[in-house]
């Protein structure tokens, strides 16, 4: 089973940097990288330091693409089978350790404050979300990032 990975309009290098160097050791195969997310390359082709810092080397080892529009990543991914699932804290969300893969499957996350948008979450096939014990409502999307990567069978 294929997986991959959608960071949509995620805002720190720090976090992207920590993504690619889990979904190297989670083996995804490819990170796709949407809206402001910054990207391992800045326009010029020249490294991003703070991703590159972060990621140790993972960020060469991980395919990834950048595309504008995270619709267009959800397009491309169900025409290739996959099954999509957003992670975001959301009404009809089911708990992580429920979520069963059975075919090739893309993770999105979303923005580190406002998350996912009405309409990508209604664009994906299932929504999850990590129960939260204590009084924070969330986890830092690298974390949550980790998380589900090596947790989701």
């Amino acid at each position: 089973m294929e997986v991959a990975v959608i960071l949509h309009n995620i805002r720190s290098a720090h976090n992207v940097g920590s993504v690619f160097r889990t979904a190297d050791a989670a083996g995804v195969r490819k990170i796709y990288l949407c809206g402001y997310t910054p990207t391992p390359l800045d326009k010029y082709g020249r490294p991003q330091k703070d991703i590159a810092k972060i990621a140790l080397g993972a960020e060469t080892y991980v395919d990834w693409e950048y595309k504008e529009q995270v619709k267009d990543v959800i397009h491309e991914l169900k025409r290739k089978r996959f099954a999509v699932v957003a992670v975001e804290q959301s009404e009809n969300a089911i708990d992580f350790k429920k979520c069963k893969t059975k075919r090739d499957t893309a993770f999105i996350f979303g923005n580190e404050v406002r998350g996912l948008s009405k309409q990508a979450l209604a664009m994906c096939d299932t929504v999850i979300e990590i129960p939260m014990r204590g009084k924070k409502e969330s986890l830092n999307v690298a974390v949550t990032a980790g998380i589900i990567l090596f947790g989701v069978k």
